[in-house]
């Protein structure tokens, strides 16, 4: 483990142990994870004793779920699920490549993410139920929805729409995670959830249990939380621009060595 790594262990260990940390996270979608960075994170969940959740990029993503099975993902999310159709769609995906003795140990959730998807709550709640899948508010997407920006997110309209996912997550008996732009800002609104359902919060990396909302680490958990994306951020740029140069010297050599090439069949 280079020295990022050694620094990002100790970020996952500390908040597993004392602020509430209960999983990473990557994105197949927006984020575009690759294989080479998820095995990298996945060694450093494994070693912190967390689990590990992944966005796959599509409802029957069947390629992605094949993969998440490999790499023994914990929790896996469905993003942009709009219809009860869609929601369909993706439980027989999770089905199809996942047996049932397996899901009894993992969360397969799919993203709110757009009023359209709320406006199917109720019938969305239904199939989820069925389909023991539950539910990610997707707080930024769902803003820019609704023509808003980043700040509408801990606005009390955010928290009423916020409330409303947690009651029927309630309703149904499935789990409830809320994300997208999560703060300290955030945490009243997390907290008010709670008093409906809410099991867990994320970050952009990091997946933290509920109680923390309420019990003073939420705090100081995302906080590190930055500190951890931050370093994985710089992890990531320092490996790729070392593969990026690992070849300039023979390039510059071989380029060199077509000028003195060219001169010379000039010359004669």
């Amino acid at each position: 483990m280079n020295t990022y790594e050694k620094q990002m262990l100790a970020i996952l260990e500390k908040g597993r142990k004392d602020l509430g940390f209960v999983a990473v996270k990557a994105e197949f979608e927006a984020e575009g994870t690759r294989s080479d960075e998820f095995l990298r994170l996945l060694e450093l969940a494994r070693r912190a004793g967390l689990k590990v959740a992944l966005k796959i990029g599509g409802c029957e993503a069947i390629r992605d779920l094949i993969e998440a099975r490999q790499y023994g993902v914990d929790m896996i999310i469905a993003p942009m699920v709009e219809t009860p159709y869609a929601l369909s769609k993706f439980i027989a995906a999770k089905n199809k490549v996942f047996p049932a003795k397996e899901q009894e140990d993992m969360s397969f959730l799919f993203n709110v993410e757009t009023a359209a998807t709320f406006e199917h709550l109720e019938e969305l709640g239904s199939v989820a139920q069925a389909g023991k899948v539950g539910f990610v508010f997707g707080r930024v997407d769902f803003a820019g929805s609704l023509g808003k920006d980043r700040g509408f997110v801990n606005s009390p309209e955010m928290t009423a729409y916020v409330n409303r996912v947690a009651q029927e997550a309630r309703i149904r008996g499935v789990e409830l995670v809320v994300g997208g732009g999560v703060s300290p800002d955030s945490i009243p609104l997390l907290s008010g959830a709670r008093r409906h359902r809410l099991d867990r919060f994320e970050t952009r990396k990091v997946v933290f249990d509920s109680v923390v909302a309420d019990d003073g680490r939420a705090q100081a958990g995302m906080e590190l939380a930055i500190e951890f994306e931050l370093l994985w951020l710089k992890n990531k740029r320092d490996f790729y621009r070392g593969i990026a140069e690992e070849d300039s010297a023979r390039i510059e050599m071989m380029e060199a060595r077509q000028k003195v090439s060219a001169r010379t069949a000039e010359a004669a």
